[in-house]
């Protein structure tokens, strides 16, 4: 049979390795978590911008052509 000395240890070993598991699966629920809130302040952000692109775009054809084709040259971007 086996040694029961030898058996203790193996059932320690096995009871810290499921707490490690534990811990590790509570910490990839929080990171999953920290990634959900991300995406939505991403989703968030991206909204806001397109909606302040359109206000630039609706001012700038409000302005005079000539004009307007000067300030649209000066926002692009170099390649």
């Amino acid at each position: 049979m086996a040694d029961p000395k030898h058996i203790d240890q193996i059932t320690e070993r096995v009871e810290r390795l499921l707490l490690r598991h534990e811990e590790l699966q509570r910490t990839n629920s929080l990171l999953v978590e920290q990634v959900h809130a991300l995406q939505a302040e991403r989703d968030s952000l991206k909204s806001r911008l397109m909606a302040a692109r359109a206000r630039i775009d609706a001012l700038l054809d409000r302005l005079p052509p000539g004009m307007a084709d000067a300030v649209k040259d000066s926002r692009k971007e170099p390649s």
